[in-house]
């Protein structure tokens, strides 16, 4: 099994982690994680890629190994993940890449494509959504919070940062709930509960409205661009539905959908059919 390697990078005097694996001379996927995880979400993702590719999973600040300054230290917004993002790919030295965009990762992702769109290569994307028909009645509380944020509103915000709402995510919609690994949520949790990410998380949260605002901006993306796009997504994800992965189909018609049975971390479920997807999607779809 090819070794992972575990390393950090100073962006901006902020130690940012990430898992890397594979030859460098090799195609290079970007994975970026979702919400409340981090590269630990790819723990058995980079083993079964690494074969066939290179391939980095960074923690955000706030997330996993990274760093974690308070919000009076760092602006948590996704414009400024994506600016560290792109950072620790310029101190790789990567010029060229795919993405994998899960949850928080599609606005990171989303963001740094079309701000250099000749470093794409592909995107894949489990449950990374960019249309409004993938928003699920999830959303309906942060309507009041995004438009009059107090401590009333902020309440059912902050209950996503609970260990019930961390299992929750793992194991809604999944087939056989004894197949999702406490490890999973376990460290997830461990994240949340540090002193002073419960303001980490409301402030990323209260930004987030700023990514249905550049849903408009992404999709012109993808209709000028055209990058390959392989989704292979949890369809019962309570956060993000089916209908987000069939969306890229009004903008991208040659991409590629997979609707999966199983939750929001498919991964957890779906890993090693994920895996098969990705590398026959990006070894047929991308040229050496």
């Amino acid at each position: 099994m090819t070794p992972i390697s575990y390393r950090t990078v100073l962006v901006d005097g902020i130690k940012v982690f990430y898992r890397e694996a594979g030859e460098q001379h090799a195609r290079t996927l970007v994975l970026l994680h979702g919400f409340p995880s981090s590269s630990h979400m790819f723990r058995n993702l980079l083993p079964a890629l690494a074969e066939h590719f290179h391939v980095v999973a960074p923690d955000y600040p706030g997330y996993g190994y990274s760093d974690s300054p308070s919000v009076e230290q760092f602006a948590y917004t996704f414009d400024h993940l994506e600016e560290v993002v792109e950072k620790v790919l310029d101190a790789l030295k990567l010029k060229r890449f795919s993405l994998y965009v899960q949850d928080y990762g599609a606005p990171v992702g989303f963001r740094l494509a079309v701000k250099q769109p000749e470093r794409i290569e592909a995107i894949i994307s489990q449950n990374g959504n960019a249309y409004r028909e993938g928003l699920t009645s999830f959303w309906d509380a942060a309507w009041p919070f995004w438009t009059n944020r107090t401590a009333q509103t902020e309440q059912p915000i902050r209950g996503l940062f609970t260990q019930a709402s961390t299992i929750w995510l793992y194991t809604q919609g999944v087939r056989e709930q004894d197949h999702i690994s406490p490890d999973a949520w376990t460290f997830d949790q461990w994240g949340l509960d540090r002193p002073g990410n419960a303001d980490i998380q409301l402030a990323l949260f209260e930004d987030y409205r700023t990514n249905l605002q550049r849903y408009a901006q992404w999709q012109e993306y993808f209709r000028q661009h055209q990058p390959p796009l392989l989704a292979v997504w949890g369809k019962n994800d309570p956060i993000f539905g089916p209908d987000g992965a069939e969306a890229f189909k009004q903008d991208l018609p040659h991409s590629e959908v997979h609707l999966l049975d199983t939750g929001h971390f498919a991964l957890e479920e779906d890993g090693e059919v994920i895996a098969q997807h990705i590398t026959r999607f990006l070894t047929t779809r991308i040229p050496a």
